[in-house]
């Protein structure tokens, strides 16, 4: 065993990939017993998984009114040959176009794109490495502020040899990146005398489900500009914004810091990098369409070369681009979607409240960050983790441990809400709640026999009430995706 382990290359070797944490176990727990509404009604529900499929028909009818958008249909056949040889890894014009100023509209045509600059990429898994391997070498470090999307160790540092260190956000001031953090983190990576190369932030976070607003852009972009490393802004979840305030891109504070200050002492462009995806604001991950968008012509040359060994496929560019460049669609599509998302968010978070579960305020993403705190039987990681034992296993929910985002406070959970249809919610939000009155259950003493008895009656009342918010006629649900097989 050992010779045949020695030959394969140190990356093929290592678990670099993270598979093993508790992030994917919860995938695994569900793929041994995945919940079906009559084939398994126990099985585990998956709420681990941050996919939008709630708008999913909207594209489905609009493929169906344009069948000349793809090759394999009898209206786009004509193009098959132009499609099926094409392998220019700066892509399709029309492609880059398209995207180019979808980006504008997402961001409310406050910011503008150049085509020239948008680079493609299988996904944004693939778009991120990409930018970690133009920027930085084996060895060398970015920030990142926790809690932050657990797979960043398998897109950042698996292949690349990078290290990731984490910058502590704090629950006291809903995990806010503050520049004392930033300036903490960054001296403790000089006294240890590791290299930093950039910054990565999300917005809208993932798993919080927030937004960095304005002065924080800023004062992010003025870190990283005095201390002359790069920053890369993933802002896969754009479209997902569902409830004021908007989403403020770091597109926009570069063309104002350049318009009012018009030098690099503020704002170096060259430092700043976007990632951009389909896979979350329209839930297309299977399509792979990842974007990387630089201010830094380099990074632009040498991704773009890059890209050779990730490229979305012709024939995907071309439905893309056919679909993103028409205007009534995507201006009636984002609306719905956001409708629907908020919709649901507003349920779930019925629901949770309604049992005395806290969570982050947040208006983007497909997921809460959930405050399980009080449950714990003991407030550390391994309490935590004690708990989501008990959810996987028992209640037979999904949903991701803070641990594996990288939080620095146990108690913490991600559960994702727009990757099933309402029946499947409905079953999630039953489970929720009686594990919730059994956990009250459980510290109540002896003695208060009837005032739990009470309890249980008061839990009851606010399940059947909420029962009659889900399933009421009046009240506004989105059209429900295929049923999970």
């Amino acid at each position: 065993m050992a010779c045949a382990h020695s030959l394969l290359s140190r990356i093929a070797s290592s678990d670099g990939h993270g598979e093993n944490s508790p992030y994917f176990d919860g995938w695994k727990a569900y793929d041994t017993d995945p919940f079906h509404p009559t084939r398994n009604p126990e099985g585990v529900i998956q709420m681990g998984l941050a996919e939008n499929q709630l708008s999913l028909d909207l594209i489905q009818d609009w493929i169906r009114q344009n069948p000349s958008a793809s090759i394999c249909t009898s209206d786009g056949i004509s193009e098959f040959k132009d499609t099926a040889i094409f392998q220019d890894y700066h892509g399709l014009p029309t492609f880059r176009n398209a995207v180019a100023k979808f980006m504008e509209k997402v961001r409310g045509g406050k910011a503008k794109f150049d085509p020239d600059r948008v680079v493609m990429s299988g996904g944004a898994t693939g778009a991120t490495e990409t930018v970690a391997f133009c920027l930085a070498d084996p060895g060398d470090a970015f920030l990142v502020p926790s809690p932050y999307y657990p797979a960043f160790n398998r897109d950042l540092r698996w292949r690349t040899g990078v290290q990731l260190l984490p910058v502590v956000c704090e629950s006291s001031n809903d995990f806010k990146i503050t520049r004392e953090a930033l300036e903490a983190a960054y001296a403790n990576a000089q006294l240890a005398k590791i290299r930093v190369k950039g910054l990565i932030i999300a917005n809208p976070s993932n798993p919080l489900g927030t937004l960095l607003d304005r002065e924080t852009l800023k004062s992010v972009v003025s870190f990283i500009t005095q201390k002359n490393i790069h920053l890369i802004c993933d802002e896969i979840y754009s479209a997902t914004v569902f409830a004021h305030p908007s989403l403020v891109s770091v597109a926009e504070i570069v063309e104002e810091e350049e318009n009012h200050h018009g030098v690099a002492e503020y704002c170096n462009r060259d430092l700043i990098h976007i990632i951009y995806s389909l896979s979350k604001d329209f839930g297309l991950p299977g399509f792979r369409v990842g974007i990387i968008y630089s201010y830094n012509d380099k990074v632009v040359n040498v991704a773009r070369k890059m890209s050779s060994f990730g490229l979305v496929s012709t024939q995907t560019q071309r439905l893309v681009a056919s679909m993103l460049s028409d205007e009534e669609f995507t201006d009636a599509y984002l609306a719905e979607s956001a409708r629907r998302l908020a919709t649901r968010h507003k349920i779930f978070t019925m629901g949770l409240a309604g049992v005395g579960i806290n969570y982050l305020k947040g208006n983007a993403g497909l997921f809460i960050w959930m405050d399980l705190r009080k449950l714990l039987k003991e407030p550390t990681f391994e309490g935590e983790m004690g708990l989501w034992r008990t959810i996987i296993h028992e209640v037979k929910l999904n949903v991701s441990p803070g641990s594996s985002f990288h939080c620095s406070e146990p108690g913490w959970f991600r559960v994702c809400f727009a990757n099933m249809d309402d029946e499947t919610m409905k079953v999630a939000l039953h489970r929720i709640r009686k594990f919730m009155v059994q956990a009250h259950e459980a510290v109540v003493p002896a003695k208060n026999r009837r005032w739990k008895n009470s309890l249980r009656l008061s839990f009851s009342t606010i399940g059947n009430r909420f029962d009659d918010v889900i399933m009421s006629p009046h009240a506004t649900s989105p059209r429900s995706p295929l049923v999970t097989t």
